[in-house]
């Protein structure tokens, strides 16, 4: 079976910006892109880089993980759950804190995003109440978590494991090459950036705790 792919997450930014009365070009300044591109997201022409991704998400208040949340059936809605607390954060947005991806969670039932610049996501569970992105993460042959070249940073703590291929993390002014079988760790607050340089899809898992302070 295939992995579930997620809807198009520019709809959810585009509501979550709506919902807090702000701007599309407010949001493009605060995220340091063009309007241009934040409307191509929203709008479904273009996918986010992992790093713009981040910085829209936080600048909203919403968690990266409630982009993957898609509810259906009678009176669903697909707007975006907020975790933790945001200031005039409204109703609608509000945490659905009874939503457990598992205990199981088998390779076809994963929900996928797609994203800008090669790497591609997969949501391996999710429990009720903690502030925690759960994902298998894949950059394919010169995939970047930004295609830019910047680094990014976002609240939070990120810890991986590779499985296979090689990665290039960049830390802060620091370069390491990330093999399998090798783990990182650190504050998702220091500018950082991965990338594949290799011929080869880079696939591991990643946990990041508490992405939205």
């Amino acid at each position: 079976m295939s992995p579930a792919v997620v809807p198009p997450v520019g709809a959810r930014i585009r509501q979550a910006r709506l919902e807090r009365g702000t701007s599309l070009r407010a949001l493009a300044r605060e995220v340091g892109v063009s309007a241009s591109l934040v409307s191509q997201i929203e709008t479904g022409k273009s996918q986010p880089s992992v790093s713009t991704l981040y910085a829209i998400t936080t600048a909203l208040g919403i968690s990266v993980e409630s982009l993957f949340d898609a509810r259906e059936g009678p009176g669903a809605t697909a707007l975006p759950a907020v975790r933790g607390t945001v200031p005039h954060a409204p109703a609608a947005l509000a945490a659905d804190p009874g939503r457990r991806i598992g205990p199981l969670v088998t390779a076809g039932e994963r929900e996928t995003l797609e994203l800008d610049s090669g790497v591609v996501w997969e949501r391996l569970g999710r429990v009720p109440g903690t502030d925690v992105d759960f994902l298998l993460v894949t950059y394919r042959p010169g995939g970047a978590s930004s295609g830019s070249g910047a680094l990014m940073r976002h609240p939070g703590t990120e810890y991986g494991y590779l499985i296979s291929g090689e990665l290039i993390l960049t830390l802060g002014f620091d370069e390491y090459p990330v093999r399998p079988g090798d783990s990182v760790c650190f504050e998702s607050t220091t500018p950082h950036r991965y990338r594949n340089d290799g011929e080869v899809p880079a696939v591991g898992v990643w946990f990041v705790s508490g992405d939205v302070q």
